[in-house]
């Protein structure tokens, strides 16, 4: 199992993040993530840790939303209430 980082991708997020971030999005558990990348369970309880401290989320529902805007190009402006003008 390699321990080292990997490059940062997309929004300060490693490329292993991504894809459990993007797994777990679809409903995919743990031990279901985990089969699909060939990692432990506690390797993506781990990725899940760090990617919820990066979003500010609770909980996957919550990382889940927050990555739906980031990849939406809404993460930049979460501060701004603007809507466009119709």
């Amino acid at each position: 199992m390699q321990q080292s980082p990997r490059p940062s991708s997309r929004n300060g997020f490693s490329s292993r993040e991504i894809e459990v971030l993007e797994l777990a999005s679809q409903g995919m558990t743990n031990p279901q993530i985990a089969t699909r990348l060939e990692l432990s369970v506690h390797a993506i309880k781990f990725h899940l840790a760090s990617i919820y401290r990066k979003l500010g989320a609770a909980n996957r529902t919550e990382a889940a939303v927050a990555w739906a805007l980031t990849m939406n190009g809404h993460g930049e402006n979460r501060d701004h209430s603007s809507s466009p003008a119709a």
